[in-house]
């Protein structure tokens, strides 16, 4: 599961938006948040889909619920 959930700057996170981009999910994120050291996992499901998570980042910021706003 993608740490960004539960992170305060995931309104606002530059590689969250590009996560977001490639769920090809419909985003407000604002993009101009860059975060430090992030590392995203990229899984190979099947044909030409992938599941993008990002594991860890040195700008986390845990505000439980996050995305539930």
């Amino acid at each position: 599961m993608c740490i960004c959930i539960n992170c305060r700057h995931a309104t606002n996170c530059i590689t969250y938006s590009l996560i977001e981009k490639q769920h090809k999910k419909k985003t407000l994120n604002k993009g101009n948040f860059s975060p430090n050291r992030t590392i995203i996992n990229i899984n190979y499901i099947d044909h030409n889909e992938f599941e993008w998570d990002l594991k860890e980042c040195l700008s986390f910021t845990e505000r439980p619920g996050k995305w539930l706003q």
